[in-house]
């Protein structure tokens, strides 16, 4: 399953390639099509000791510097490297890393000092501090300025007090960052403070939210005289609205590595049923397909340039609005697609759904209708979580394209 070599790479980079070829030779067995292919048990036995071997070489964070627990890779080494572990189906480490590494680790190393650093990195590798986002709130989900959960100093500690909803794999976190009220005189921007919050402690309790595929990944969590370190930071206090800025763009462009290949992967799939069920020479399906492999294509594109800001320290930035929409809506239209490629059978679902709560199925996933209807369900979520459609267009008009802001409504006069 491992994608071709599409660039004239350099000896240095072949040499990292055969590498990590070798690597993935010795961690699979016999006959191996993808993680998507195993049994529940043996799929978490194998994310376990995946995980594992990726973190004694620094995979698991492959870009940050090596005192951290990273690998130091470049650009071009890191392109190899989620080409060959995401198209032989390899799982690059827990569902909660996405939180831990992609959007925090990355931004911390561009807010927090190296004692702070210190402290958290490599335990995130290790995966001791396992973290989970606490972000969104009842009042507070695209208008993240209008969130209300307060943190007030007492002595040393900060205590906290309200509520974080949609918080995916906080039951399976120990950890929290958190936005949280520092300054409640302040503007809305402007009174915000970015905290790492111990969940393991009296005062926090975690209600998971079972979701139209009948999972329970997000969760709402409440903070009722819970506590955490003073120092525990990042970035300025009441300055957390730009920390939170540079995490969101982390979370919506770090994907761009990954994502492409495990769409392609997707795409390939979706082809075989099209032809299992004789229906390769409709032509409307014929034309959807098609448009989807430029999709995929112009996703790829978009992770090639992702790849070589992130190791040259360039934050995402509004660029990152792009990809997720992109990536967002046409998983949406793709799915839709493999639903109408299955027709009477989606109704009536078989098989092994797909484990995961976003995204794609794993690689080497059978092709039954219950896989198929579970990543369309969880699709419809991509266009609102991280941001939705509509705030991305905003980002990208305003930002990228120099676009005036959009008119606010009007109230309604008596």
């Amino acid at each position: 399953m491992t994608l071709p070599n599409t660039r004239d790479d350099n000896a240095e980079t072949d040499d990292f390639r055969e590498s990590v070829r070798a690597f993935v030779a010795d961690l699979v067995p016999p006959g191996w099509r993808g993680i998507g292919a195993l049994e529940e048990s043996e799929r978490t036995e194998f994310r376990i000791k995946t995980r594992a071997a990726l973190a004694e070489r620094g995979w698991v964070a492959p870009t940050w510097p090596v005192e951290y627990g990273g690998a130091g890779l470049g650009a071009s080494e890191l392109i190899v490297l989620v080409e060959e572990l995401t198209g032989a189906g390899i799982p690059f480490g827990s569902d909660n890393d996405a939180f831990g590494i992609s959007m925090l680790g990355n931004t911390m190393l561009r807010w927090s000092d190296p004692d702070l650093l210190q402290r958290f990195l490599p335990e995130i590798i290790s995966g001791e501090h396992v973290f989970a986002q606490g972000f969104s709130e009842p009042g507070a989900g695209s208008d993240l300025a209008s969130l209300s959960l307060r943190a007030r100093l007492d002595g040393d500690r900060w205590v906290l007090d309200g509520q974080k909803l949609w918080s995916s794999g906080a039951h399976r976190a120990n950890w929290m960052f958190v936005l949280a009220r520092t300054n409640p005189d302040a503007a809305p921007h402007r009174g915000i403070s970015m905290l790492l919050v111990p969940l393991d402690q009296p005062g926090v309790e975690i209600r998971p939210i079972r979701n139209i595929t009948g999972d329970a990944d997000f969760n709402e969590v409440f903070f009722d005289g819970a506590t955490t370190e003073r120092g525990l930071v990042v970035g300025p206090v009441d300055g957390g609205w730009s920390v939170a800025m540079t995490l969101l763009g982390f979370e919506r462009g770090e994907t761009a590595l990954h994502a492409p290949i495990r769409f392609r992967n997707e795409l390939t799939r979706l082809v075989d049923m099209v032809r299992q069920r004789g229906l390769d020479a409709d032509p409307d399906i014929r034309r959807r397909l098609a448009w989807c492999h430029i999709q995929v294509e112009q996703l790829r594109c978009h992770g090639l340039r992702t790849a070589n800001a992130l190791v040259a320290g360039d934050e995402p930035g509004p660029n990152a609005a792009a990809f997720k929409l992109l990536w967002s809506e046409y998983h949406r239209a793709v799915t839709e697609l493999a639903l109408d490629v299955l027709g009477p059978d989606a109704l009536t679902p078989t098989g092994r759904p797909s484990p995961n709560w976003y995204q794609t199925d794993d690689p080497g996933a059978p092709n039954s209708s219950a896989s198929w209807t579970s990543v369309y369900l969880n699709a419809r979520a991509g266009t609102i979580y991280a941001g939705s459609s509509q705030v991305q267009r905003g980002i990208i008009g305003e930002l990228l394209l120099g676009l005036p802001k959009e008119p606010k409504p009007t109230s309604a006069k008596a």
